[in-house]
């Protein structure tokens, strides 16, 4: 994957696009979780957000840069 991408003429890092579609991700994973019910279970739902951003884009940034 290029380090980095043109975007209407801009240069922008490849990094940039991969958590943009990582945050999209992790907002869809976060709307199935809270609509089957499974923050009851989870000690600080904002912590679990933010943890659940970090490992998406760490997973979509091993899988396009491996």
């Amino acid at each position: 994957m290029p380090r980095e991408i043109a975007v209407f003429d801009a240069y922008v890092p490849a990094i940039v696009l991969l958590f943009i579609a990582g945050a999209l991700l992790t907002w869809v994973l976060d709307r199935v979780v809270a609509m089957t019910g499974l923050y009851r279970v989870v000690w600080h739902p904002s912590l679990f957000r933010a943890s659940l951003l970090v490992c998406v884009c760490g997973a979509l940034s091993l899988a396009a840069y491996h």
